[in-house]
C-alpha cells in the first residue's frame, strides 16, 4: 500500500517545516551520537555477562504452531480462512501440532533452560465466535495445561492474549478490527484471560505488533485478513486497537493487579533506518519513519496518549483523533516496553513508503537506545527476536544461530554501553511452525520440526545448542585468551614491512636535467634556468646515492623502526625474454643499489622472485605466450633467473622468497605442481650453489588465511574445516615441509570428485625422483594471513558449494573491513600459527603479510591500529603461550602507492604522509612487544642494534683496506723524510 499521493520531494520540504513547528524529538539524537562512537573499538566483540535475572526466552504464536484448528470445538480464524483464499498454498492447520505435543515442547524448554516462554492464547479456541457465550472448557484447559506444566519444570509464562489470530466470526459480522464494536469484545475476552490463568502469569501482551495488524491485515492485505484498497482503514484499525489496548490494561490494573502482581503491555515492532545522506533533512526523515511504524502506538501509550505530530500532520482528517478523555485513558498503559524485532516486520512488511527515501538497516541495538531517549529510558522486555534459515535447512542453521549471536550481543552492548534498561529477551522461536505469509519457506525455531513425520518430531538444532550455553553463562563471560596478553618476543625477533613491489627508477635523478641554473641570491632566491647553455655531460659513473626514489624508499622504511623489508622483483621486466643472456641491466643495477642501500641502513632485504597476481600475468611474455607454468620449460628459465639474481643481489641480500603465495584458487593442480618443482630446483641451485659463501635463507611464502568451522562444537564442520586447509595451505606445505606429497584428506577428496569428472580435479602424483627433489627445500616457513572464514557444509539459500563442498561465511558480529569478505578476526592469526606448529613441529615461522584494507584517505587509520595492536598481540600468545617459533612479523604494507589502502603511508602528489597506524607499529616495535605495565619484573635488555653508517661498508672490505693501509703507511714515511732533511739543512 503506497502512503503518499504526491512526489516525496514535496513531503520532506513539507514535514522539515513541520518539524520546525513541532519542535526536536529526542530521538533524533541516536544517529549524531553513534556516528560519533570509537572506532572500531565500539565494534568489537564484548566479552561480558547479563545483569542477575535477566530474563532469558523463547516465544511462539498460537497459529504458527499449535494446529488442531477445528479440534475440541475450536472455531475458525481469520487465518483459517484467509489461509484458503487467493494463491495462497499451505495452511496453518496442523503447524507444529504443539496441541498435542505439549510434552514435547515442555522438554524442549527444560532442555534449553529458558526462564521465562512466550505463547499465546487462540481465541476462537477459547471463545469459537468471539464471545463469551461460546466458551469452550476444553480449548481453554489446553492452556490451564501447558501453564501447569510451565510452572513444573520453573519456566514463568509470557502470554499474548491476541495474536493476529481474530475469531473468523468478528471479521465477517463486524467487519474486524475496523469497527470499534470489537474494543468491547475484547475487553471481555482479556477479562476472561485475567480471571482464568492470572493466578499463574505475571507477564501478559495485549495485543502483539499492532502495526502488521493494521498496515498489512487492512492496508496492504498481504495478511489475514486480507483486506486491501481502503487507505484510510489501516489506521481506524489502529485507533480501535490503542482503545483496546487501553481498556484490558486499566481493567487488569483496577481489578486483578493488586491480587495477582502482574505487568501488562502491548508487542510493538519496528525495524531501523540509517540516513541516506549525512544531511539534517535525513536524519529528520528517518525520525518520521520511525514514527510511522513504532511511534504510531508507542508514543500514545508512552508519552502523552496521542499520535507522532509528524504523522498528525502529514495524514491530516485520515488519521482518528482522540478526545482528551481518550489520551487519558491510554497514556501511560504500558507497565514496560514490550519490543519485537526481526523478519515479522523488517525487510518483509516494509513498505518502502514509509521509509522517507532512507536505508533500511538491521541495528537492534540503534533501536533500543532510540526507545530509551525518545520515551525516558522504560524497561524493555525484547518480546521477539532472530531471524530465519531457508525451508529446506534442518538442523545446522549456522545463519541463525550467528543473527542470534549478534541480536543478543547488541542487547549486551545497550545496557553495558548506553545504558538502556532491557530486562529480557526473547528468541523468535521454539519450534518451526507456519511462517503467515512466508508460510513454510523459511524457518525460525532453535529445534528442527520434521513436518513429513506423523508426530512432528522436534530436533534441536546447532543455534539450540549455542543459546543453552548462553543462557548458562548469561551472556559471555571473558576467558583468560580473550584478554589481551602482556609480554615481549625475543631480542632477535624479526620486525619488518612488506610491499608487493618498489617504486623503480632507472635514470639517476642527479642525470635526468642537464640545465644550467642561475641563482638569484640577491633577490627573490628562485633558480633561473638558462636557455640555450646545457652543463657538459658527468663524467663519472652513476651512483647508488644518485637515485633519490631509492633514498625516499629507504628513509620511509627507516622511519618504521623496522630491521626487515620484504619485496618483489619483477621478473618479467628484469628478464623481458625468460633468458638471462638478454637480462635487463639497467634494473638488475637499480635493485642492485636498493638492497645495497638497504644493508648500509641497518636493514635487511627479504626478496621475492615470483610474485603471484591474479589480475595479470607476472612471468616474461614469451613464456606466457607458450603455455605459462605449465610448460617445463618456464621452469628451467625459472631456476636461471633465480640464479641470477642470487649471484647478482646474494651480497646484500639474506632472505629469499622463490614464490609469493602460488597457493591461490585460480592456479590448477598441474601449474600448481610445476611451480613446487620451480621452486625446490631453485632453493637447492641456492643450497649448493651460493649458501656457503653468501650466508642466505630461502624459502616460499604460502597465503594463510584461517578457516574456522561455523560450528566448533560439531565434528561435522571441524572436518570440512580440516578440508579446506589442507587444500589450500597443505596443498604446497606438505610436499615441501612434510612428507613430499600432497595432504592424504586432499587425495581422497579429489578421488571422489574424480569419479564423477577424470578431468576437473585429477591432482597429479609425485614420481620418487620429484617427492625427493621438493621434500625439506626450505629454510623458514612464511606466510602471509589477512582474515578468517566460517566453513560449513550444508550449503543453504540456493548457493553453489565450492569444489571443496563446502560454503563460506562470516560471523555478523565481527569487525568488517572494506574489503568484501575480508572481516578483522585477530585470532585467526594465532589459530593459523598453531596449526603450522602442530604439522610441521619446531619450524621456524614468519608472518611476512599481515594488514588491512582502509581508506587510503584516513591518515587517522584507526581500523589498521585496532588491527595492528590485536593481531600483533595474537602473534604473541602463539609464541608465549603456544610454543610456537615464531621468528618474526611484517606489516603489509609499506605505502599507498604500491598496495592502495594496505599502506602505513599516504601519498600525496609526491610527499610519503605518516599514518596514525605507523606511530603505533614504531611503538611496539620499540618495546618489542606489549611489556607488563607499572610492573617490578625487570625490563628487557636487549643488544643494542647499530646505528646506520656510511662508511662501514667501506671498512669490511678488506682489499681496500689494504690499499689505504699502504698509501697511509708511504705518506707517513715520505712526511718523516722530508722533516728529517729540513731539520738537517737549517743546522
Amino acid at each position: 500500500m503506497q502512503l503518499f499521493g504526491f512526489p516525496q520531494r514535496f513531503l520532506v520540504m513539507y514535514c522539515v517545516w513541520k518539524s520546525v513547528v513541532a519542535g526536536p524529538d529526542a530521538g533524533l539524537k541516536t544517529w549524531e551520537r553513534f556516528s560519533k562512537l570509537d572506532y572500531p573499538g565500539d565494534k568489537a566483540f564484548l566479552y561480558d555477562i547479563f545483569p542477575r535475572n535477566f530474563m532469558w526466552a523463547v516465544g511462539t504464536a498460537a497459529y504458527q504452531v499449535e494446529g488442531a484448528f477445528q479440534k475440541d470445538g475450536k472455531g475458525l480464524s481469520v487465518w483459517d480462512t484467509f489461509t484458503r483464499g487467493g494463491n495462497r498454498i499451505a495452511t496453518g492447520d496442523v503447524g507444529s501440532d504443539s496441541y498435542h505435543n505439549i510434552q514435547a515442547d515442555i522438554r524442549a524448554l527444560k532442555q534449553l533452560g529458558v526462564s521465562h516462554y512466550r505463547f499465546s492464547l487462540s481465541w476462537s479456541r477459547i471463545f469459537p465466535n468471539g464471545s463469551r457465550g461460546s466458551y469452550n472448557e476444553i480449548g481453554t484447559n489446553y492452556y490451564r495445561t501447558l501453564i501447569r506444566k510451565l510452572k513444573e519444570i520453573n519456566v514463568q509464562p509470557v502470554v499474548t492474549i491476541y495474536h493476529w489470530d481474530l475469531p473468523d466470526h468478528l471479521q465477517k459480522k463486524f467487519g474486524g478490527w475496523g469497527n470499534p464494536a470489537l474494543i468491547e469484545l475484547f475487553r471481555d475476552y482479556a477479562d476472561f484471560c485475567f480471571q482464568t490463568f492470572g493466578n499463574d502469569v505475571k507477564y501478559w501482551i495485549t495485543i502483539d505488533n499492532p502495526f502488521v495488524v493494521a498496515w498489512n491485515g487492512y492496508g496492504t492485505g498481504k495478511v489475514a485478513p486480507g483486506i486491501k484498497n481502503d487507505t484510510d482503514l489501516p489506521f481506524k484499525v489502529g485507533h480501535n486497537l490503542l482503545k483496546a489496548h487501553a481498556v484490558a490494561w486499566h481493567l487488569y490494573d483496577r481489578r486483578y493487579r493488586p491480587r495477582q502482581k502482574g505487568k501488562v503491555s502491548m508487542a510493538l515492532a519496528s525495524h531501523w533506518i540509517k540516513p541516506s545522506r549525512t544531511r539534517r533533512e535525513s536524519l529528520r526523515a528517518c525520525q518520521w519513519s520511525l514514527d510511522f511504524v513504532l511511534g504510531w502506538f508507542a508514543r500514545p501509550l508512552f508519552t502523552d496518549g496521542d499520535y507522532p505530530p509528524s504523522m498528525k500532520h502529514r495524514l491530516s482528517h485520515r488519521l482518528p483523533s482522540f478526545t482528551r478523555a481518550e489520551r487519558e485513558e491510554i497514556r501511560g498503559t504500558a507497565d514496560f516496553f514490550a519490543l519485537s524485532h526481526g523478519p515479522s516486520l523488517s525487510y518483509q512488511l516494509m513498505d518502502d513508503s514509509l521509509k522517507f527515501g532512507q536505508v533500511e538497516v538491521l541495528d537492534l541495538r540503534m533501536l533500543l537506545y532510540w526507545i530509551r531517549e525518545e520515551y525516558d529510558n522504560p524497561p524493555i522486555y525484547i518480546v521477539e527476536s532472530g531471524w530465519f534459515v531457508q525451508g529446506e535447512i534442518k538442523t545446522e542453521d549456522s545463519k541463525n544461530m550467528y543473527y542470534l549471536k549478534r541480536f543478543i550481543m547488541e542487547t549486551l552492548k545497550s545496557i553495558k554501553y548506553d545504558g538502556v534498561n532491557v530486562i529480557g529477551y526473547t528468541h523468535w522461536s521454539l519450534l518451526d511452525g507456519f511462517e503467515w505469509h512466508r508460510e513454510y519457506d523459511i524457518r525460525r525455531g532453535l529445534y528442527y520440526v520434521d513436518f513429513n513425520t506423523h508426530n512432528l518430531k522436534r530436533r534441536p538444532k546447532t543455534s539450540a545448542n549455542f543459546y543453552k550455553t548462553l543462557i548458562q553463562k548469561n551472556g559471555f563471560p571473558q576467558l583468560p585468551e580473550n584478554r589481551p596478553a602482556q609480554g615481549v618476543f625475543p631480542c632477535d625477533f624479526v620486525w619488518g614491512v612488506s610491499a608487493n613491489s618498489i617504486q623503480v627508477e632507472t635514470t639517476p635523478t642527479q642525470q635526468v636535467d642537464p640545465s644550467v641554473y642561475v641563482w638569484n641570491i640577491s633577490g627573490n632566491g628562485e633558480l633561473r634556468r638558462l636557455e640555450g647553455h646545457p652543463a657538459p655531460p658527468l663524467r663519472r659513473t652513476s651512483r647508488c646515492a644518485d637515485y633519490a626514489s631509492i633514498r625516499q624508499q629507504v628513509e620511509e622504511i627507516r622511519l618504521v623502526g623496522v630491521s626487515h623489508f620484504h619485496f618483489s622483483l619483477n621478473w618479467s621486466s628484469l628478464v623481458p625474454s625468460g633468458n638471462v643472456s638478454q637480462t635487463n641491466t639497467t634494473l638488475l643495477g637499480y635493485y642492485r643499489c636498493f638492497t645495497s642501500q638497504l644493508q648500509q641502513a641497518n636493514i635487511t632485504s627479504m626478496v621475492t622472485l615470483w610474485h603471484h597476481t591474479r589480475q595479470r600475468s607476472s612471468l616474461p611474455a614469451p613464456m606466457e605466450a607458450a603455455g605459462g607454468w605449465l610448460h617445463s620449460d618456464t621452469v628451467l628459465a625459472f631456476v636461471d633467473y633465480a640464479r641470477l639474481c642470487y649471484r647478482e643481489l646474494g651480497a646484500h641480500v639474506k632472505m629469499w622468497v622463490t614464490l609469493n603465495e602460488p597457493n591461490d584458487d585460480h592456479v590448477s593442480f598441474a601449474e600448481g605442481h610445476q611451480l613446487l618443482r620451480a621452486h625446490a630446483l631453485a632453493w637447492r641451485a641456492y643450497d649448493q650453489e651460493f649458501r656457503h659463501t653468501q650466508g642466505g635463507q630461502v624459502s616460499l611464502v604460502l597465503h594463510m588465511d584461517w578457516v574456522e568451522p561455523a560450528f566448533s562444537f560439531s565434528r561435522k564442520d571441524v572436518e570440512p574445516a580440516n578440508r579446506v586447509l589442507d587444500c589450500r595451505v597443505g596443498w604446497f606445505s606438505e610436499p615441501i615441509f612434510g612428507s613430499g606429497d600432497y595432504p592424504p584428506r586432499m587425495r581422497n577428496w579429489f578421488h571422489q570428485l574424480t569419479s564423477v569428472d577424470l578431468f576437473s580435479f585429477h591432482l597429479p602424483l609425485f614420481s620418487d625422483e620429484d617427492r625427493q627433489l621438493v621434500r625439506g627445500t626450505y629454510d623458514f616457513f612464511a606466510l602471509s594471513h589477512f582474515s578468517t572464514q566460517l566453513v560449513t557444509p550444508t550449503i543453504e539459500e540456493n548457493k553453489l558449494a565450492s569444489t571443496l563442498g563446502v560454503q563460506y561465511m562470516g560471523d555478523i558480529t565481527w569487525i568488517m573491513s572494506p574489503r568484501p569478505n575480508a572481516p578483522v578476526v585477530p585470532w585467526g592469526l594465532r589459530k593459523a600459527l598453531n596449526w603450522v606448529e602442530e604439522h610441521y613441529k619446531g619450524v621456524a615461522i614468519y608472518v611476512v603479510a599481515n594488514g588491512v584494507q582502509e581508506d587510503p584517505a584516513r591518515f587517522s587509520d584507526s581500523l589498521r591500529v585496532y588491527y595492528l595492536y590485536n593481531y600483533i598481540n595474537e602473534a604473541l600468545k602463539a609464541y608465549t603461550l603456544d610454543g610456537v617459533n615464531l621468528k618474526g612479523y611484517f606489516a603489509y604494507s609499506l605505502n599507498d602507492q604500491r598496495d592502495p589502502g594496505f599502506g602505513l603511508y599516504s601519498l600525496i602528489q609526491d610527499d610519503a604522509i605518516a599514518k596514525a597506524s605507523l606511530s603505533q607499529y614504531r611503538n611496539i616495535i620499540r618495546h618489542n612487544g606489549f611489556p607488563l605495565q607499572g610492573s617490578a619484573a625487570p625490563a628487557q635488555q636487549c643488544p643494542s642494534q647499530p646505528k646506520p653508517c656510511p662508511g662501514c661498508l667501506v671498512l669490511s672490505k678488506r682489499p681496500v683496506m689494504g690499499f689505504l693501509f699502504l698509501v697511509g703507511s708511504a705518506v707517513l714515511v715520505a712526511l718523516g723524510i722530508i722533516v728529517y732533511y729540513t731539520a738537517k739543512r737549517h743546522k
